[in-house]
């Protein structure tokens, strides 16, 4: 079944959009709500399965929002956009990797948004919108894909 909210169109807005400040633990948990869980398991996760040793907050502008990146030796892997009752979970991936990820058992919502996304120089953007446990999956497996490729 494919999913519309995880689909690329409509993108909610970052809970931290219009803040100068990054944002604390607790104002994080709180826009997150229920799905804050989530956001703690997965980064565990992805620090113990890909072994991801780096995280750090960081925004493009006061429009966008803060994002906190998760990195490998300086790489950023993946970035998580806070949004209010859910997070978006962000990947750039290179032609070797959406070559993989293509072949690979990923949903099918995320396969049409590999297909149908534009290319840029710095790779493939992939997000997925996380508001329930089945969303991890195919976060977890692009990192995968991302930090092999």
């Amino acid at each position: 079944m494919v999913k519309a909210k995880k689909q690329s169109g409509a993108v909610s807005q970052n809970a931290f959009a219009g803040q100068a400040e990054q944002p604390t633990q607790k104002a994080v948990e709180s826009a997150l709500g229920n799905s804050w869980v989530l956001w703690k398991q997965l980064v565990a996760e992805l620090k113990q399965e890909q072994k991801l040793d780096g995280e750090e907050w960081n925004s493009s502008g006061l429009k966008y929002g803060w994002s906190l990146r998760l990195q490998l030796k300086k790489r950023n892997i993946v970035y998580l956009g806070p949004r209010f009752g859910s997070f978006m979970a962000s990947l750039v991936l290179g032609d070797k990797a959406v070559a993989v990820a293509r072949k690979s058992k990923l949903p099918a919502y995320v396969l049409k948004v590999i297909a149908e996304t534009k290319r840029y120089g710095e790779g493939t953007p992939v997000r997925i919108e996380v508001s329930e446990l089945e969303d991890l999956v195919p976060v977890k497996t692009l990192a995968r894909i991302k930090v092999e490729n």
